[in-house]
């Protein structure tokens, strides 16, 4: 009986079998998983993801408050909303940050793009992963306060009136404001966005301290809300604008989102041309002002990114009673930085 359970110990701990079980399972998973981390680990396939990622998660964090605002009576505010979309856009910076930048505004992506600072090979890829991720988050909205919309609602999904539950996902022109002055509030909200984008991540300039930017970022969308968000609901963004009111109109609100004093695409152009104003105003009048960095003299090396002079390893000096002979340099002589070892401490030339 021992010798049974030795042997049968044996066997199921033979490294033989045990490696020949191993291979057997990489074999039939390793192809499917070595491919799709070859997908994921491209570049583009990954800024999609970060896009995606932070857009959803700013965007449900934003209309979930605006669904307490509304719905929620006691439980919501329009503080609430500022307070909601502010730090929704900060999580979002710390979700995607380091990989895409973490736009999540396509008027940010097309100004980043129109002034050379990104390549537009990118931009649909920034887009479509934007457009996803506002997409999906008015439907996890929608099914989290299913509920309470039809309660609040009467069962009737209305874009106005008392019971309007349609600004819940998407902005709305109010009757007190013209078309055209809707436009322009929205070029201008949006131009300061993008100014101040441009002077929190300006490292030439004063720029928010490493790892604050996406906490400052964050009190930024908060601070025009709560000074200048009353007019338009200040979508200030394509991306957090279309795809809800998109979604409104495949779920139950109808063609209305769209007809509705035309204001539909206003939220769509205005940002991109107050986005890409507000850039060219900072870097013609900020940016152009910032003093440039010492340019690498003629006679200077590189040495670990910090400059060093070459000298020659002898001179003759001309004499004062001499002062307009030229110098004159054996040719033979090489410059110090090859004849000896690199200085421990290299010399900084800061202004020379």
């Amino acid at each position: 009986m021992l010798l049974l359970l030795s042997i049968r110990s044996t066997r199921w701990s033979d490294p033989k079998v045990e490696s020949g079980s191993t291979r057997g399972s990489k074999m039939v998973s390793s192809p499917i998983t070595t491919r799709m981390q070859a997908i994921l680990q491209k570049d583009m396939v990954r800024e999609f993801l970060a896009e995606f990622m932070s857009t959803y998660v700013m965007m449900v964090f934003g209309l979930g408050s605006v669904a307490h605002m509304v719905l929620g009576n006691r439980f919501g505010s329009y503080l609430g909303v500022n307070l909601g979309f502010g730090f929704g856009v900060t999580m979002g910076v710390h979700v995607a940050g380091n990989i895409s930048g973490a736009h999540m505004n396509a008027a940010v992506t097309f100004t980043n793009c129109a002034l050379g600072r990104m390549s537009w090979k990118k931009f649909p890829v920034y887009i479509l992963g934007q457009f996803l991720g506002s997409f999906l988050a008015a439907a996890t909205i929608y099914l989290l306060f299913y509920s309470a919309i039809i309660e609040f609602s009467g069962g009737r999904l209305a874009v106005t009136g008392p019971t309007a539950t349609a600004n819940i996902f998407a902005t709305y022109l109010p009757d007190r404001l013209t078309l055209w002055m809707g436009f322009l509030d929205e070029v201008i909200v949006t131009g300061i966005l993008q100014l101040c984008l441009f002077a929190i991540t300006d490292k030439e300039n004063n720029p928010a301290l490493q790892g604050t930017q996406a906490l400052v970022i964050g009190i930024l969308i908060i601070v025009i809300g709560v000074s200048l968000g009353m007019n338009t609901g200040y979508a200030m963004n394509p991306s957090r604008d279309l795809p809800p009111r998109f979604f409104t109109y495949i779920a139950g609100w109808g063609i209305q989102v769209f007809r509705v004093r035309d204001w539909w695409w206003v939220p769509v152009v205005a940002p991109l041309l107050g986005a890409y104003l507000g850039g060219i105003i900072y870097l013609v009048f900020i940016g152009s002002s910032i003093t440039q960095r010492p340019q690498i003299l003629e006679n200077s090396m590189v040495y670990e990114d910090r400059r060093i002079p070459v000298l020659p390893k002898t001179m003759q000096i001309p004499s004062m009673t001499s002062s307009l002979t030229p110098v004159s340099v054996s040719p033979a002589n090489r410059p110090l930085a090859q004849t000896v070892p690199p200085l421990s401490d290299p010399i900084h030339l800061q202004h020379f």
